[in-house]
Order: C-alpha cells, then structure tokens, then sequence
C-alpha cells in the first residue's frame, strides 16, 4: 500500500492557530544565555528530543530581545520553574527591563551562562545546531550537566489558557 500526502491547500490563520494551542499544557521553564549583557527569557517551547544523544529543544523567536545572546551562545542553562515560581516566569518575561537584575538570585556558571538559584531543575547545554522555522528559530541543545531538587516544589509551573496554573496529582 502507497500512502500518499499532500500539502494543505490552506493554514490554519493566527488567531485560530493561537485558541487551538492554548488548549495545549506546557511546563514553564527560562532559559539563559551567556553574553554582554547576559540574558534571560520564560519559553513553554522546551521539549526533549532524543535520548541517544541527549538532545532536547527550544523556539525562540528571532525578533525577540533575548535572540542576539540565544544566537552567538555555545551554551545555555534551561530552568525547569516550580508551581512557586510564577513570579520568576513573569520577572523573565518582561519587556524593557533588565531581567537577571530584576530576578537577582543567580550565579554565573559554565562560559558565563546565569544558572537561577531555587529551580525544580537546570540544564546546563551545548548548543549544537540552529534551525530557522517560520520567524522563530529551534534551538537544539545537548545536556552537559544537571541538577534537580534545588527548590522547595517538586511540582512544576504549567502554562495553559493564558496562564499560569498548578498541577494536581490524582489519588
């Protein structure tokens, strides 16, 4: 049997595009770069990518003030944020502000990259490829190191319908 596809003749437009992926849960995590000045973002786009090489990802749009530091860094630091964090996922999605100095509670790691203190869990990673996709770019990052139970939670801060919201573990 021959399966054949076929592009689609039509997208989906942005608003709808925008109501179908709110229905989608992502855990929240920030993400940081080593530069001049260093810098950090909040991203729901994190995911793993293989085990065999330890590879996992982010998006990032190319427009973003973040993007000068995420595209000369050899490597990032990804934080998974914990459900008592929300004021640290809003802090690093500002706009305008100098987010590492407004957020404080960090220190420099591997190549200059801020590692946040008090994190469910961090990544430290080598950037190893940068794929353009429609106006953002996907990062591909391979895990040098990690750490997990560095905060008081162990559940995480999840994104879902436009805003933060905690998980609740069934009986």
């Amino acid at each position: 049997m021959t399966l054949q596809t076929t592009a689609p003749t039509a997208a989906v437009d942005a608003d709808l595009f925008r109501q179908l992926l709110r229905r989608h849960a992502a855990a929240v995590v920030v993400i940081t770069a080593p530069g001049e000045p260093a810098t950090g973002f909040t991203a729901t786009s994190f995911t793993s990518v293989s085990l065999d090489p330890p590879l996992v990802s982010f998006c990032l749009a190319r427009t973003a003030s973040a993007w000068p530091a995420v595209e000369a860094a050899d490597t990032v630091a990804v934080h998974v944020l914990g459900q008592e964090q929300e004021h640290v996922a809003r802090t690093f999605s500002t706009r305008g502000i100098d987010r590492l100095a407004e957020h404080g509670a960090w220190r420099p790691g591997p190549d200059g990259v801020p590692l946040l203190d008090g994190v469910l869990a961090r990544l430290v990673c080598r950037v190893v490829d940068r794929v353009r996709a429609g106006d953002h770019t996907i990062v591909l990052a391979s895990p040098l190191d990690g750490e997990h139970g560095l905060g008081e939670s162990e559940t995480p801060l999840v994104y879902h319908a436009g805003r933060y919201a905690e998980l609740r573990h069934a009986d």
